[in-house]
């Protein structure tokens, strides 16, 4: 297999407009028919930018076949990276991910209909908003929403807190949630709560794992590190460490190539 790598960039649906860069890796399999298109996986960053995590799981995503892109939504804001520098919200950002949606649509080697996303953190929080029917219809044009959706430690206290934040009236496709029971964002049973608070027609479409011992960050594959963050510790902010959990990790890096590989 053959890895075609390009920098590129796509306008943003924010208002006012801005440009998105990102980097877009094509596994090119020379048994892949010249008419045959592939699907593609958008890989979304925490508050501390692109820092390893999207190059930690790319590479099982092209293994099987699959187009990953990895952007950058700080830089287009001028943004500094961490939590004292992010925009207020994730909601804010959700406009660079459908833009990346409407951009990988068009290209000529990705099939349209089986684009996933992935993110950490806030990532993850986009990511699962973008699961939702208010905001996949109002910004997704004339492409078909995200086909598949995988958040790892999406800040699971969130969602019940505002109806801007609502994890409801889910789009039907599939949804993966991973959090760790050692995330002091959250409870250590917060994403079987998240799941439980779901109305039932959402919570089907969704599946949830909590790796044991993980916490935030935990495929983060960097010296360990404590930051503080107001959305620590349910909300009421606070430290938290960000260290690599090497089991937990390679199990939530296969388990996303499984989701993928099924659903796109």
């Amino acid at each position: 297999m053959t890895l075609r790598t390009a920098y590129v960039s796509f306008p943003s649906l924010a208002a006012p407009p801005l440009t998105v860069a990102g980097k877009l890796v094509l596994p090119l399999d020379d048994d892949r028919p010249a008419d045959k298109s592939m699907p593609a996986v958008l890989i979304c960053h925490g508050s501390d930018g692109v820092d390893g995590r999207g190059e930690f799981h790319a590479p099982a995503l092209h293994e099987i076949g699959i187009a990953t892109l990895e952007i950058d939504m700080w830089a287009a804001r001028g943004t500094g990276r961490g939590a004292a520098s992010r925009p207020g919200s994730p909601i804010e950002t959700l406009p660079d991910a459908f833009g990346a949606l409407r951009f990988l649509a068009a290209q000529p080697e990705i099939d349209p209909a089986r684009i996933g996303i992935m993110g950490f953190s806030w990532g993850g929080v986009v990511t699962l908003l973008s699961a939702t029917r208010r905001y996949a219809d109002a910004l997704r044009g004339v492409a078909p929403g995200f086909a598949a959706h995988a958040a790892l430690y999406p800040v699971c206290w969130l969602y019940g807190r505002a109806p801007a934040m609502a994890l409801s009236g889910l789009t039907g496709a599939p949804v993966l949630i991973q959090t760790g029971d050692a995330d002091t964002y959250d409870d250590p049973d917060a994403g079987e709560k998240l799941l439980a608070s779901l109305a039932p027609d959402d919570a089907r479409h969704v599946r949830q794992r909590t790796h044991a011992g993980a916490g935030h960050g935990f495929d983060r594959d960097l010296p360990a590190r404590t930051i503080n963050d107001p959305a620590a510790h349910n909300g009421a902010g606070g430290e938290v460490l960000m260290a690599f959990n090497p089991v937990a990790a390679k199990a939530a890096r296969s388990e996303i190539a499984t989701f993928f590989k099924a659903s796109l």
